[in-house]
């Protein structure tokens, strides 16, 4: 059906979106207009009403689209960031899930004409047998499980057939979607946000990129005791077709029902992959997603999908480790400094530096606070809202604040792993794990110890 097609024309969804934002910009002055003369509670109650209507609308529009429009929609859909009141946020979330899942309906004889167009053979010469259900759906692809002729069984994931061409539309439409995001959160740099997406969206349309990243962290974490990243089938590999180990596992939502000892070591190794990654390794999957790991039956997690990866110079790892430190050791002069050297403050002279620590601390307090912490999906949303809505107790800080590009992914990973975490429901105290490459302290978890071994293991 023509509402099924992927759509690529930046007319069409420039219109669409131009007149939403031109709408939206309508209503919040009017709200604003009208919240003078109304009491701190009903401007309050006006305020959660704009948000839930500019959110639900932002929804529908990315609703239409399949391409980079669609995955700001997919990160919505499992982090609430507090955009609607507690009453509406059920509903809200239902309406996320749908946009998350959604998916252009491809026939597999298209699909099989990128895999054999891309591989340059007949698909019965490449696999000795391919099940044409998929086993996954995103937005720009999906996932097929097949075995190659030396027996090996390996996930084939395949670009839509003119997918490249609806993000790239998105691409130049980004701008206008992240002011409408920048309504909502007003600290938003949309400019600089809008650049780093573009960039790391347009490398996730190249497969043979995605290749690479999953390469490069197979090649780190083989042999580790407990982190398992499929190996990649280079030969198989192309723009548009990206094969790969098959790996089976208990998925997310299973995962949820878990005993609390189970989900806290699930949350570990989650946190220890995301956070180490970047950390120790300078490069990391920006991605946290649910459906992007699975617990296999020896008890290793198995991570997957490294399309949307960010690599980082040691030099700017080392920054945001510093500025981690001042903040537990409550060091708020060097917390100001290191945040004004670095461009996360335009005009450091605005802000007072207690007020940054503050603020700091509530954004990273979850694992710069020595104590167990039980996280909750209600602690996400909380440090989303003190990150960046316009209902931050520090909002006057935000306003002065900037996020320069480079360190943007990575403080999305760190929310949307957080996010994870807290619908695991997972306990530790993360303080201490983090401490691991925050001051190279000796581990005190039993998984710890075991990567501990590992990596002193590699490095002999």
């Amino acid at each position: 059906m023509a509402r099924d097609k992927i759509p690529t024309s930046r007319v069409r969804r420039t219109a669409k979106i131009g007149s939403l934002a031109a709408g939206q910009a309508v209503r919040q002055a009017g709200t604003r207009a009208a919240n003078v003369t109304r009491s701190d509670e009903d401007a309050q109650a006006a305020l959660e009403r704009r948000h839930l209507e500019s959110a639900e609308q932002i929804v529908a529009a990315l609703g239409t689209m399949k391409g980079a429009a669609m995955k700001l929609g997919q990160v919505l859909s499992f982090l609430d960031i507090g955009l609607v009141p507690e009453e509406h946020r059920e509903e809200f979330q239902a309406k996320l899930a749908a946009l998350r899942d959604a998916a252009p309906k491809v026939s597999f004889k298209q699909m099989r004409a990128v895999i054999e167009r891309e591989l340059e053979d007949d698909l019965g010469e490449i696999f000795a047998s391919f099940d044409e259900e998929p086993i996954a759906a995103a937005s720009i692809g999906q996932v097929y499980r097949a075995t190659l002729h030396d027996g090996r069984d390996v996930a084939v994931k395949v670009q839509y057939p003119g997918v490249a061409a609806a993000v790239r539309a998105d691409m130049q439409n980004l701008g206008l979607i992240m002011r409408l995001a920048k309504r909502l959160t007003p600290g938003l740099d949309a400019k600089a946000v809008t650049e780093e997406i573009r960039l790391r969206i347009d490398e996730e349309l190249d497969y043979e990129l995605e290749a690479q990243n999953q390469r490069s962290l197979a090649r780190i974490f083989r042999g580790h005791p407990f982190i398992v990243v499929p190996d990649v089938v280079t030969r198989l590999s192309r723009e548009r077709v990206l094969v790969s180990e098959f790996v089976e596992g208990t998925g997310f939502e299973q995962l949820k029902g878990y005993p609390q000892a189970e989900r806290d070591r699930i949350g570990e190794i989650v946190f220890r992959f995301f956070m180490g990654c970047l950390y120790r390794h300078h490069q990391f999957s920006g991605d946290p997603h649910p459906g992007n790991f699975l617990l296999q039956a020896d008890g290793r997690v198995a991570f997957v999908d490294f399309g949307l990866f960010k690599r980082m110079s040691a030099v700017d790892v080392e920054s945001e480790l510093a500025v981690g430190r001042a903040v537990v050791e409550g060091d708020a002069p060097t917390l100001h400094a290191l945040l004004g050297s670095n461009g996360f403050l335009p005009q450091p002279e605005r802000i007072d530096p207690e007020a940054l620590m503050a603020y700091m601390r509530d954004v990273i307090g979850w694992y710069a606070h020595d104590e167990d912490l039980h996280l909750t999906p209600e602690i996400a949303t909380r440090v989303a809202i003190e990150s960046a809505d316009m209902r931050s107790s520090h909002f006057s800080q935000m306003r002065h604040q900037d996020a320069p590009p480079e360190h943007l992914f990575p403080l999305r990973m760190q929310l949307l792993t957080l996010a994870v975490l807290g619908q695991l429901r997972a306990r530790a105290n993360w303080h201490r794990i983090a401490r691991e490459w925050m001051y190279g302290d000796p581990a005190v978890t039993e998984l710890g110890r075991l990567e501990e071994e590992f990596y002193g293991h590699v490095a002999a």
